[in-house]
């Protein structure tokens, strides 16, 4: 096999976009894709070269045994039933953010894919980014020393009424399942504990309609601890603007600031534990080396995971993310929706039976929008921003 054949099952925002991507891509090829909306069919007609498969729905698509691999890229509560149909039909499946709504839906998931032997995958494209990259290879090396506190701010997800109005599953409980955390912070949570390690308590406060009319939440600050006594704070919303994207780090051995493309480190002289806090200065104004941190300037995005997907499947390489690794963002959303529904700190793993009852209130009882889906024309391939 010199290509890998790609269906791309939802031609939504990302579906579109991956198949714009593919022409791009290095080993893979589209080959047919599937939606359940007319106009998207129409699109791919009109759009696509010619040739392209096209079907109703992703289950057809899957049936048809013209693909060798699929992308999912359809609303968040029908990727555990797609991903399992894919990898039991055969097929490898590169699934978009989340894997899940909630934990409890991942492990039929992972077993699928174990019986199947077929590579599973997940789109957490902000992984090939090279700030977070470098900076993971340095928390890794213990070169700063350990961690004494994380702090991301990453309120640079603006979305106008208008952005919620724009579909009928957007931003509610039975559509959607959540809000910021389940739509723009996959990516931010699965960096943060494939940075970090998976945090053991968690309390968050989860605003929901704060700044939109809507049911879930668009607004989150949560309080994180993990093993060893480090802690963090996460800060989401879609209601500031401009909006900030801030990660601070604070090791033993000074901070590393990532910000407007860039790492900045504050290296001290020495360890704060062994060489300052015993000391007899009771006000020490230790040296600091300031630098810019050099990284490979390398950040493929949505476009690097593709390619490392069929690279895998072809010739052994790794993945960029396996799919059993999407259950630890997803454990930490989960957390912060389960702390601020009861009020009170969490630890992980969650109990998913209680997460899973809780979100089922709320979605029996979730509001029913009569608007249209609507396709945004927008380029994101840079960003690697939810739509």
């Amino acid at each position: 096999m010199e290509h890998l054949k790609i269906g791309v099952i939802g031609l939504g925002n990302m579906g579109s976009e991956h198949c714009r991507l593919l022409s791009k891509a290095k080993e893979a090829v589209l080959t047919c894709v599937a939606d359940l909306r007319p106009e998207r069919r129409e699109w791919a007609r009109t759009s696509l070269p010619e040739g392209i498969g096209i079907f109703e729905d992703g289950l057809s698509l899957i049936a048809a045994k013209v693909c060798d691999a699929v992308i999912i890229a359809i609303p968040h509560y029908q990727h555990p039933e797609m991903t399992i149909a894919a990898l039991n039909a055969g097929l490898h499946v590169l699934c978009e953010k989340p894997v899940a709504v909630y934990t409890a839906q991942v492990q039929p998931v992972l077993e699928a894919a174990e019986r199947s032997g077929k590579t599973f995958a997940l789109m957490f494209n902000q992984r090939t980014n090279c700030l977070y990259r470098r900076l993971r290879e340095i928390i890794t090396s213990g070169e700063m020393g350990p961690i004494k506190r994380m702090s991301w701010t990453i309120t640079d997800w603006y979305r106008s009424q208008a952005y919620y109005d724009s579909g009928s599953w957007r931003a509610t409980w039975a559509g959607e399942g959540g809000g910021v955390l389940l739509n723009q912070c996959p990516h931010q949570l699965d960096l943060l504990q494939w940075l970090f390690g998976m945090p053991t308590r968690v309390r968050a406060f989860c605003h929901e309609a704060k700044w939109h009319d809507i049911e879930v939440e668009d607004d989150v600050t949560a309080y994180l601890e993990f093993p060893g006594g480090a802690t963090g704070v996460f800060i989401a919303s879609t209601g500031d603007l401009p909006g900030t994207n801030r990660l601070e780090v604070s090791f033993d051995r000074g901070k590393i600031v990532c910000e407007n493309g860039m790492l900045l480190r504050w290296k001290l002289s020495g360890s704060e534990e062994a060489d300052f806090r015993p000391g007899k200065d009771a006000y020490p104004r230790p040296s600091l080396r300031t630098e810019v941190v050099e990284t490979d300037g390398e950040n493929p995005q949505h476009i690097g995971v593709i390619n490392a997907f069929a690279a895998h499947i072809l010739h052994g390489t790794p993945l960029i993310a396996e799919g059993a690794e999407g259950l630890n963002a997803l454990m930490i959303s989960n957390a912060m929706h389960l702390s601020s529904w009861l009020g009170y700190p969490v630890t992980t793993p969650i109990d998913e039976e209680l997460f899973a009852a809780m979100l089922a209130a709320r979605a029996k009882h979730s509001r029913r929008k009569n608007t249209e889906d609507v396709t945004f024309v927008t380029d994101h391939s840079e960003t690697g921003r939810a739509l």
